[in-house]
C-alpha cells in the first residue's frame, strides 16, 4: 500500500486559488452555497471581494461567470460535481462552451468516494457531459501536486476547462523531481511490456499498487497517468498499444463516456486493440464510506488486480 502524506484534491484547489489570486488579479472565484466544501472558502478569505456566492443557484453561476469572462476576468465556478455539472449543464453549453468563454470549472466531490451522501450527490456522468461539449478541455488530477498544477494550467488557457477533484483524501504520487504536468500529455508512472494500465484521478494510486500486485505474479504493467481526459494523449495511448497490445483503463466515473471511451475513440480507428474498462458499470451508486465503495465497486488496488488478471488469462 502505497503510504505517505495524503490530502483531498478539492482542499488542494482551495490552496491553489489562494496561491495564484496573488499571481493573477484577475482571478475571481464564485461559488454556490457550498464555501467550506469546496474549499473555496479559502480563497475567499484571502480574497473576500474577489469571491461571489451566489447560493444554489447553480444555473445563474454559470451565466454571471459568462459575462465576468467577457469583461476580462478569469472566473472559476465551483460546487459538487453533480451540481455544476449536472444541474447547470445547459448554462455551460450555451453561455460558456459555444461562445468559447475563459470559464474555469472547479468541480468537487465526484464520483461515488462522496460516499455516506448517496446517489444523487455522486456524479459519475460529469466526465462524459463535459468531453461532449466542443472546445471543453477536461482534467482530472490525481494527487495534490496535480490538482495544483492543473488549476495552474487552466488559468494560463484561454478557454472552458472543467477540473474533477475528489471529495477523500489521496496519497501523494507525484512528488518526484522529474514530475511534469502538461495540459494533454499523459505521465509515464511505470514501464512495463505485458499490459498497459491508463487511470484517471484518484484511481492512479489504486493503479500503481495493483501493477505492484501484477508484478508479484510476474505480469509486468505498464501504468499511465492520464491526467487531462480531453484533449487526450493519442500519441502516447497509441505508443502504448502497439508496445504492450493490451491496455486497461481504470476511471472513478461509468464506463460510458469517460476516459475508457475516449481511449477506445482513439483506438478503435487508428489501431484496434481489445481493451477493458474499469469503472462504473451503468449502475448508481450507493450510501457508505468511500473506501467501502472504492472497494465495492472493485476500484481498489485488489479489484484492478483481480481484473487485469482476468482479462489477460480470458481476453486473449
Amino acid at each position: 500500500m502505497l503510504e505517505g502524506k495524503k490530502i483531498a484534491t478539492r482542499e488542494s484547489y482551495g490552496n491553489a486559488l489562494a496561491e495564484f489570486g496573488k499571481v493573477y488579479p484577475e482571478l475571481v472565484v464564485l461559488d454556490a452555497d457550498l464555501t467550506a466544501a469546496t474549499k473555496t472558502s479559502i480563497f475567499k478569505k484571502a480574497y473576500p471581494d474577489r469571491h461571489f456566492d451566489c447560493g444554489i443557484a447553480e444555473c445563474n453561476m454559470a451565466d454571471i461567470a459568462a459575462g465576468l469572462a467577457t469583461t476580462g476576468k478569469i472566473p472559476f465556478i465551483s460546487s459538487f460535481a453533480m451540481f455544476v455539472a449536472g444541474r447547470a449543464f445547459e448554462q455551460i453549453r450555451n453561455s460558456i462552451g459555444y461562445p468559447h468563454l475563459n470559464v474555469k470549472i472547479g468541480a468537487t466531490h465526484a464520483g461515488i468516494t462522496v460516499g455516506e451522501d448517496g446517489a444523487s450527490h455522486q456524479c459519475n456522468e460529469d466526465i462524459s457531459l463535459m468531453r461532449s461539449i466542443p472546445g471543453m478541455v477536461v482534467m482530472c488530477p490525481s494527487d495534490d501536486i496535480e490538482a495544483k498544477a492543473s488549476v495552474k494550467a487552466a488559468i494560463e488557457y484561454e478557454g472552458p476547462v472543467y477540473i474533477r477533484f475528489g471529495r477523500a483524501p489521496v496519497p501523494v504520487i507525484n512528488d518526484k523531481s522529474e514530475y511534469e504536468f502538461k495540459m494533454g500529455k499523459g505521465n509515464i508512472l511505470k514501464e512495463g511490456t505485458d499490459v498497459t494500465i491508463i487511470a484517471t484521478g484518484i484511481c492512479v494510486c489504486q493503479a500503481l499498487e495493483a501493477a505492484m500486485m501484477l508484478k508479484g505474479d510476474g505480469i509486468d504493467a505498464k501504468v499511465i497517468n492520464m491526467h487531462t481526459v480531453k484533449p487526450l494523449d493519442e500519441e502516447l495511448v497509441i505508443e502504448s498499444a502497439k508496445t504492450t497490445k493490451k491496455i486497461v483503463t481504470i476511471e472513478e466515473h461509468s464506463i460510458i463516456g469517460g476516459l475508457g471511451s475516449a481511449v477506445c475513440d482513439v483506438l478503435s480507428t487508428t489501431l484496434p486493440t481489445k481493451v477493458l474498462k474499469i469503472g462504473i458499470n451503468d449502475v448508481f451508486g450507493e450510501s457508505g464510506s468511500a473506501s467501502a465503495l472504492i472497494h465495492k465497486y472493485g476500484l481498489d488496488a485488489e479489484g484492478i488486480y483481480s481484473k487485469v488478471k482476468v482479462f489477460l488469462r480470458d481476453g486473449f
